[in-house]
């Protein structure tokens, strides 16, 4: 896995050199033109160096697929985390999905600063207790930090960019845009991760995406 990982950063550093988009960050944020903006839409994940962005059947946090969705206009990312059925059982999980919305704003032509505003989760219980079929969104207009714990516990596709000393400060976040074609996105975090991303809709990525 560590070979496999080392090749495909060196060809993460190369792709970089030659991004074909030059502002991937243009119309971010406008109410007029962001449907046009170059990050719109749903993107899936193929590859990350965060540990914790990612699912398996075989984790203790179960299975489940992830999406980043760019809402151009709005200025908006939503992380997505659908949490998949037990595969012996069929029964669905407590918490059947953790929506994590985030504010966009465009620093420069590659930069994109965060701000977390809330979680959505979709439960399948209410304090133990079954819905039965029914589901029931739980909204947590939470602060920064707490949002943070929320990211690392249940995944996360965007990370916090931390500095060494400012452990009691709420961190930065933020992402630089290294790569964007019309299907391949890469973006480095605040605290160096690298995410390799697809369109949803890019078909020849599906076998791929986590």
């Amino acid at each position: 896995v560590g070979r496999a990982a080392d090749d495909v950063l060196s060809v993460v550093d190369e792709l970089a050199k030659v991004n074909p988009t030059e502002e991937p960050t243009k119309y971010l944020g406008d109410k007029e033109n962001g449907d046009k903006s170059p990050l719109e839409g749903p993107w899936r994940l193929l590859f990350t160096t965060a540990a914790d962005a990612s699912f398996s059947k075989n984790s203790t946090r179960g299975d489940a697929r992830v999406q980043n969705i760019v809402n151009g206009k709005k200025g908006r990312i939503t992380n997505v985390i659908d949490f998949a059925p037990d595969k012996e059982t069929g029964r669905e999980p407590a918490l059947k999905q953790l929506n994590v919305v985030i504010k966009a704003i465009p620093e420069n032509e590659k930069r994109v600063s965060l701000q977390f505003k809330y979680a959505k989760a979709i439960v399948t219980k209410f304090f133990g207790i079954p819905l039965f079929g029914r589901t029931l969104p739980i909204y947590i207009p939470v602060p920064g930090p707490f949002i943070t714990r929320l990211i690392v516990l249940f995944g996360r596709i965007l990370r916090l960019g931390r500095k060494k000393g400012a452990a009691q400060k709420v961190p930065k976040a933020y992402f630089d845009v290294l790569y964007l074609d019309d299907d391949l996105r890469i973006h480095k975090t605040g605290d160096d991760n690298i995410f390799v991303q697809g369109r949803a809709k890019w078909k020849n990525a599906t076998p791929l995406f986590q």
